[in-house]
C-alpha cells in the first residue's frame, strides 16, 4: 500500500477547508461530515500542519529500519500513536505490538513484566511467567515513560537492547529476542542524566532516532480538525443528532492553549458531546484556563518571572500543603509526579530546605482574632 494512501493526515478531507463547510453564506455554524472517519489500519493522526507534517515525514524514514527510536513530548501529544505508526509502517507490522508503561507498574514487579520469571523465583511466582519482550518477540516493544525506568533495571534493559539476550527472573538460560524498541518520554532525560537519574549509555542507546512531538499550542491549526473528528466520533458513539459545530464555539476552542494537548481536547469534546441537546454542538470554556494563543484574552500575569523563579514556588507550594513530607503517596513527589529523589535533587539546586506549615492558632489566639 502506498504511504499517500495510509497516513490520516494526508487525506485531503483531514484539512479543515474541505471538513468545515459553511450551510450557506450566513451561516455561523460549521457543518459536520462523517467522510473522514473512514479508518484504515495505521491509527487515526489527525491534522495538516507543518510542524505535524515534519513529525510524520520523520516517521516514514525512520519506519522501515531497526533503529531505536525515542518519542519525546508533552503528555497528551500522542506519543503512543506515534510508536503505533512506526510499528504498522515497519516490515515488522505483521508482528505483535507489545506496550508496556514504566510508570504504571510497581518498580518491584518490572523486571518480571519485562524479562519474565522461572517458578519459585520469589514469593508467589507459582508458574514460569512470559515477559513482554518475549511476547513482542519479531515484533515492536513500546516502552512509554522510559524515564520512569528504574535505575537498577536500566543495565539490563541497555543489555537486551544491544544484545538480544536475557534471562528470565530466577533463570538460568539465555533467551534471544528479536524486538525492536520504541522508547516515549515526557520528561527531561538529559536533566535526569545530569541528576544520576538516569543512565548516559541507556540514553545514546534509546535515542538512536529521537522524534519530538510538538503540543498543541505549537499547531493551532490542526484543532479544527480535531474537534470535528471528535464531536462527529462521540455524537455516533452516543447517537447524538448532531449536525454543526457553532462557529463561536469552534474560535473559542481554537484560541484554547490545551496545556493538556490532544488528551485535554478529546476530553472536553467528550464533555461537550454529552452535555449537548439539540443539533448543533456548542459551550464555553471555563474562564480560569481559557487562554488565548495571541494573548489578546489571556489572563495578566502579576509580574514576570523566570523558570527557575515558578520552579521554586511552585515546590514550596506543594511542600507547604504536604507539611514538608516528600515522599510516600500523599507526599510532594507524588503530587508534583516526580520520584522522590528527583525532587530531592531540585530542591538543593534551588535552595529549598524542609518546610513545615504554621501551626494551627490556639482557640484562645482565634478567638481573639
Amino acid at each position: 500500500m502506498a504511504l499517500e494512501t495510509i497516513w490520516a493526515s494526508d487525506v485531503p478531507a483531514i484539512n479543515h477547508n474541505g471538513c468545515f463547510e459553511s450551510e450557506d453564506a450566513t451561516s455561523a455554524e460549521i457543518v459536520l461530515d462523517n467522510s473522514d472517519l473512514l479508518g484504515s489500519s495505521l491509527p487515526n493522526i489527525i491534522g495538516n500542519s507543518a510542524a505535524l507534517r515534519r513529525v510524520l515525514r520523520m516517521v516514514r524514514m525512520v519506519a522501515p529500519t531497526e533503529a531505536t527510536v525515542l518519542i519525546q513530548g508533552e503528555t497528551g501529544t500522542g506519543k503512543e500513536l506515534i510508536a503505533e505508526a512506526i510499528h504498522k509502517s515497519s516490515d515488522r507490522s505483521s508482528g505483535p505490538f507489545v506496550k508496556v508503561n514504566c510508570a504504571a507498574i510497581p518498580a518491584g514487579l518490572l523486571e518480571s513484566e519485562l524479562f519474565g520469571h522461572e517458578r519459585g523465583a520469589y514469593t508467589g511466582a507459582f508458574a514460569r511467567s512470559i515477559g513482554r519482550f518475549e511476547r513482542a518477540n519479531r515484533g515492536t516493544l513500546f516502552l512509554d515513560e522510559i524515564g520512569d525506568l528504574p535505575l537498577e533495571l536500566q543495565p539490563k534493559l541497555l543489555r537486551v537492547i544491544q544484545e538480544r539476550q536475557f534471562e528470565r527472573l530466577g533463570g538460568a538460560a539465555t533467551i534471544c529476542s528479536d524486538v525492536r524498541v520504541v522508547c516515549a518520554t515526557n520528561r527531561n532525560l538529559t536533566e535526569m542524566i545530569d541528576e544520576g537519574q538516569f543512565r548516559t549509555d541507556l540514553f545514546y542507546r534509546v535515542s538512536v532516532f529521537p522524534i519530538g512531538l510538538p503540543p498543541l499550542r505549537e499547531r493551532p491549526e490542526d484543532i479544527r480538525p480535531l474537534v470535528h473528528h471528535f464531536a462527529m466520533h462521540y455524537a455516533n458513539r452516543m447517537q447524538k443528532p448532531l449536525t454543526a459545530i457553532s462557529e463561536e464555539f469552534m474560535a473559542a476552542l481554537a484560541r484554547h492553549s490545551w496545556r493538556g494537548n490532544v488528551r485535554e481536547l478529546q476530553n472536553f469534546i467528550e464533555r461537550s458531546v454529552i452535555l449537548a441537546t439539540g443539533d448543533v454542538l456548542h459551550g464555553t470554556l471555563p474562564k480560569s484556563t481559557c487562554a488565548t494563543h495571541d494573548g489578546s484574552k489571556a489572563p495578566r500575569l502579576s509580574a514576570p518571572v523566570t523558570l527557575e523563579q515558578a520552579e521554586r514556588s511552585h515546590i514550596l507550594e506543594v511542600l507547604l500543603q504536604t507539611d514538608g513530607v516528600v515522599g510516600g503517596p500523599n507526599g510532594a513527589a507524588a503530587r508534583l509526579g516526580l520520584p522522590r529523589t528527583t525532587l530531592i535533587a531540585k530542591m538543593r539546586r534551588l535552595g529549598i530546605s524542609s518546610v513545615q506549615k504554621a501551626p494551627a492558632p490556639t482557640r484562645a489566639t482565634a478567638s481573639a482574632a
